[in-house]
This record gives C-alpha cells, sequence and structure tokens, in this order.
C-alpha cells in the first residue's frame, strides 16, 4: 500500500536492515536439515574405526556450530533493529493520522463518532505494525525458504524440486485468488466493528443523562443492534477464513502423497542416501508448517489489509478548510470586523445567510439576540472561519479571513462557549492552554480575573487536580470560569461570548463582571446574549431572525423602536422568554 510506503521511506535503513536479517531465517530452515544430512550419511558410509569418528564428523559439526551462533547473533540485533524501529513508525503514523484530523473541518467532526476516529487510528497503527512484520520476518522468509530448499533438492533431482514447487504454487494460488473476497468481508467488519466502538464511546460517554433517564435498557439495545450487524459481518468473515483452510489440505495431501512416492522409488534406485532422504523430509516437513502458517494466516493478513483501508478514510477524506497557497498570518492591529455582500448555507439551497452586510468598528462591543436557529451561533462561526462561506467576504481590519491562515485568525480571537468542554488534564493544563509559555503567576491571575482560584485552591491538589475527561468532576459554573481564565490569559484582540456567564450563579456573576468589563476595554467584542440585561452596557445590539439582521441600535435605542427587540425585552421581563438557546 502506498501509505505504507511512505512511512517506511521515512526509515529506509531500520526496514532494510530488518528485511536483510530475516533472510537468516530461510539460511537457517534449509542448512541445518542440510547439516543432519551430512551428519548421517557419514555415519551411513563411515567405514573407519569408530573411535575416530568425530574426525569424519568435524566439517558437519562445525558448519552446524557457526551456523548456529550466527543465526543466534542476527536474531539478537534482529530485536534491536526492531526495538528502535518499530515504535518509532506506529508513532510516526500516529501523529500523522492525529494531526490530519486535526485538519478537517467543524462540520466534520459534527458528523462523526469520535470513538470511530480514535478507534480507526488506532487500527491503522497496529494493522500496518503487523503487516510490516509479518512481511518482513514470516512471509518473504516462508517464500525466500520455499525457493532455496526447491534449489537444493533440485541438485539431488529434479523431481522433488518440481513436487515442491508445484505444491507451493497451488498453496500460494488459492491464498491469493481468495485474497479479494477475505479483503472484501474484512473491510466490512472493520466498518461494523468501528462504527459499534463509536456508539459505545458514545453511551458511555453520556453515562450521566443514561442514568438520569433510567436508560440503561434503552441504550443497551441501541448498541445491541449494532452489535448484531457486527456480529453478522463477524461470521461472514470467519467463514471466508474457514473456506481458504479447508481448500488448502487438497495441495497438501498431493504433495505429500507424490513426495514420498518419489523418495521410495528414488531410494529403491539407489539415487538417494538415507541422508538425502532425511533432508528432504525434514524441509519438506519445515516448509509444509510454514506455508501452512502463511495459508493460515493470510486471510488474517488481508485482514489487516481490510481494517487499514478502512482506516484510511480518515486521510481519503480531503479537508473541506484549507489555508490557501501562500496564505499569510493575520496582523490584528484594531479588529475591525465587516461581513461585505456574505451568503453562507448548511445544505445546499437552504440559505442562512444572503447578501449580508455588516460592519463591527474596532474596539466595538455588540451584543447578539435572536431566537434559536436565527443565525446568531452561525454569525460567530463564520468569523472563527469553521466554515466557509459560499460568496462574498469576511474581513478583519481589511484582511480577507480566507485568504489568512486559520491558526493565525484564531490565534487573535478568544472564544467562551456556553458549554465550555475541558481536557482531561490538571486545572492548570487547562488554563494555560489559553496561552503557551505562560509562566505560573500569570495562570495564577488569570485565574483570580475570573474568581475561580479559590475553588482551585480548596482542591485536593491545587492546581495540579484533573478535572476529569470533559471537565466532569466541575460543576458547570466551575467549568464556565476555567473556559473565562482560559480566556483571560489568551489576551486575544477580539472577544467571542456565548453567554460566557449563563452557568455562574448571580454573586459570582456580579463579582466577575468587572473582570470581564476590564478585558473587553479596547477590544472587539461579540457577545451571543440570552439574558438581554446583559446587553445594557452594550455599544450596539444586532437583532436576528431567519438569518437577516432586522434591528440594529442600542439598548434603548431598540426599546424606543418597539420592533422585535422590544418584544423579546417584554417577555423576558414577563418571566417568559421563548426558545433562546443557539442559533
Amino acid at each position: 500500500m502506498p501509505f505504507i510506503g511512505v512511512f517506511l521511506s521515512r526509515r529506509k535503513a531500520g526496514f532494510c536492515l530488518l528485511a536483510v536479517l530475516a533472510l537468516m531465517w530461510p539460511v537457517e530452515q534449509v542448512l541445518f536439515p542440510y547439516v543432519v544430512k551430512m551428519i548421517i550419511d557419514v555415519f551411513a558410509t563411515y567405514q573407519g574405526d569408530r573411535a575416530d569418528i568425530y574426525a569424519a564428523l568435524a566439517r558437519p559439526l562445525w558448519l552446524g556450530g557457526i551456523l548456529w551462533v550466527t543465526s543466534v547473533v542476527c536474531w539478537r540485533v534482529t530485536d534491536g533493529v526492531d526495538y528502535l524501529f518499530s515504535p518509532a513508525l506506529q508513532a510516526d503514523i500516529r501523529e500523522t493520522l492525529t494531526g490530519y484530523v486535526f485538519g478537517h473541518s467543524h462540520r466534520y467532526f459534527s458528523t462523526h463518532l469520535t470513538g470511530s476516529i480514535t478507534n480507526k487510528i488506532s487500527d491503522m497503527v497496529q494493522g500496518v505494525h503487523m503487516l510490516v512484520t509479518q512481511s518482513v520476518r514470516f512471509y518473504i522468509p516462508s517464500l525466500m525458504t520455499a525457493l532455496l530448499t526447491a534449489g537444493i533438492m533440485a541438485s539431488i533431482s529434479p523431481t522433488f524440486a518440481v513436487i515442491l514447487l508445484g505444491w507451493t504454487a497451488a498453496h500460494l494460488g488459492i491464498c491469493v485468488y481468495y485474497s479479494r473476497a477475505c479483503d472484501a468481508v474484512s473491510h466490512r467488519h472493520s466498518e461494523m466493528r468501528s462504527e459499534l466502538m463509536g456508539r459505545i464511546v458514545d453511551s458511555v460517554g453520556n453515562f450521566i443523562t443514561v442514568r438520569l433517564f433510567a436508560r440503561k435498557r434503552a441504550e443497551m439495545g441501541y448498541i445491541h443492534d449494532f452489535q448484531t450487524q457486527e456480529i453478522r459481518a463477524h461470521k461472514r468473515m470467519l467463514f471466508v477464513i474457514a473456506k481458504v483452510k479447508f481448500l488448502l489440505e487438497i495441495p497438501c495431501f498431493v504433495m505429500i502423497v507424490l513426495l514420498i512416492r518419489a523418495l521410495v522409488s528414488a531410494w529403491q534406485a539407489g539415487s538417494v542416501s538415507s541422508g538425502d532422504v532425511a533432508f528432504i523430509l525434514s524441509t519438506t516437513i519445515n516448509l509444509m508448517y510454514l506455508l501452512w502458517r502463511v495459508g493460515m494466516e493470510f486471510p488474517s493478513f488481508y485482514r489487516e489489509i481490510g481494517v487499514c483501508q478502512q482506516a484510511l478514510e480518515l486521510v481519503k477524506e480531503p479537508h473541506e478548510l484549507v489555508d490557501r497557497v501562500g496564505a499569510g498570518a493575520l496582523a490584528v492591529a484594531r479588529g475591525e470586523i465587516v461581513f461585505d455582500d456574505v451568503s453562507f448555507e448548511y445544505h445546499a439551497g437552504q440559505n442562512l445567510f444572503s447578501g449580508k452586510h455588516i460592519r463591527i468598528g474596532a474596539g466595538e462591543k455588540v451584543g447578539l439576540v435572536g431566537f434559536s436557529g436565527s443565525g446568531k451561533s452561525t454569525f460567530v462561526n463564520l468569523i472563527l472561519r469553521l466554515y466557509d462561506i459560499e460568496s462574498g467576504s469576511i474581513r478583519i481590519d481589511g484582511q480577507d479571513i480566507s485568504q489568512v491562515t486559520q491558526d493565525s485568525l484564531r490565534a487573535q480571537i478568544s472564544l467562551i462557549p456556553q458549554e465550555p468542554v475541558l481536557f482531561h488534564r490538571s486545572l492548570r493544563d487547562n488554563i494555560a492552554y489559553g496561552r503557551e509559555g505562560a509562566t505560573e503567576e500569570e495562570i495564577i491571575a488569570a485565574a483570580k480575573a475570573a474568581h475561580c482560584h479559590g475553588f482551585i485552591m480548596a482542591s485536593e491538589h491545587g492546581y495540579d487536580s484533573i478535572v476529569g475527561e470533559r471537565g466532569v468532576k466541575l460543576s458547570g459554573g466551575q467549568r464556565q470560569r476555567i473556559a473565562i481564565a482560559r480566556a483571560i490569559l489568551k489576551n486575544a484582540r477580539i472577544l467571542l461570548f456565548d453567554e460566557a456567564t449563563s452557568s455562574l450563579d448571580s454573586v459570582t456573576e456580579a463579582a466577575i463582571q468587572d473582570s470581564l468589563e476590564a478585558m473587553m476595554a479596547g477590544r472587539t467584542t461579540v457577545v451571543i446574549a440570552h439574558r438581554l440585561s446583559t446587553l445594557l452596557h452594550m455599544d450596539r445590539v444586532l437583532v436576528f431572525r431567519d438569518g437577516a439582521i432586522v434591528e440594529d441600535g442600542t439598548h434603548s435605542q431598540l426599546l424606543a423602536l418597539g420592533g422585535h427587540y422590544a418584544q423579546l425585552w417584554r417577555m423576558q421581563v414577563g418571566g417568559f422568554l421563548p426558545d433562546q438557546g443557539e442559533g
């Protein structure tokens, strides 16, 4: 597979050395029986004093000793080379695939199960290791053993070589002929297994929801449906493998019958010695065992190929969002954001934005309001270039964001989501994620500004406390404050808040508001607001409805206008507000 070749080419020296050292195996498999043949012939033909037999045995014994020492040295060197080669190869594949996955778009991750993705990465790493190791240390040496054995047999009698090569060809022919079937069923089984693991990870990852809604039985039924499909695919794969194994029995039986008959005839004619008989029988039995193992492992070999091909879907699918050739870094001095004639659709023919024009001035604080699905979150996601627009342009300080690198764009923006997700790492690591190389003093200062220093120090291990997967050990408010501390530490020129204080109690929100106000000072700020009271001090409020901005003004101006915003305000003040989720 070309994919594997790319990684092997990076380690040519180690791979070639492994291949050369592996050739010691066929030499050992053939020459040891030949040494035994020489010893038997000495005993069979020796006519001298039996006390002097060692002199006659000197040559085969020395040859056997040298062969033994050489093979032991080669195998130990092989282990050493493999010690350096295999872990590095696996790490290279793992890092390359993970890096490529990170390059996929927001849309990709919203439509693919995380468990399935990680399972494919693991499958590829293990599959490639198995394919390379088995090829170099088993399959290629086995074939070389067959050719070398046939060569020596030909020197004794061409008949034996013909029988051996005929059986080898038939044996391998059956393996190759059914390899496509093995490949197909293995690929299907790998797909089903990855899908099943993805579903299991999804269910386990949401164990709290499962428990709260008492849906364990339903989840097990949900998993069982996929498990049934996986079992069906697994059985089909095992059936094909069993069929191949049965078919391999036929040429094996024929070869043994023909070989014994030829050996007996040759011995009766006096054309082969007792040592020749011993050599041919022992090497044939060795080779039968080796090629039988090849036949037995061949379906597994192709199964791993199927697994790798299925895992290759990760890199076969091109990146939806890519940096333009020659894209430079975004330089933000002021922070002006301009949507110029922007059109965008999530699905073909379903426009959310059409010809949108809007300018957010440098240092301006702008609130976004509207019902669920009105386009607020999409507006923010487009600033981050989580999706590409169909037409128009989005510019920051006059620079089209599609013409700069994505990393440089997002490095200039801090986003505090409504539901922050933390890494399964320490509190310190989660805060420090905001800026690489941040000092301990800067991390603590950010934590204090976000009012999370207190509960951090109250934790068992302080800043070294592990937060659990996705921050499960923390409350929603604590996770939100860690996310705010991370954003404060990042100190970006453009701030995007998706109801950053929604998970905080009123006392904590009031305490942290000063820190947020200081953070927003002089910076361009866009706030998605569900609580309209948070918009009182915004410079402007943009009111979204069905992808369009229907109103634009200050809180007071919009109330005086008596339009959509005023209606939302009256509903909230009256204690009722329709769904205000993400849009």
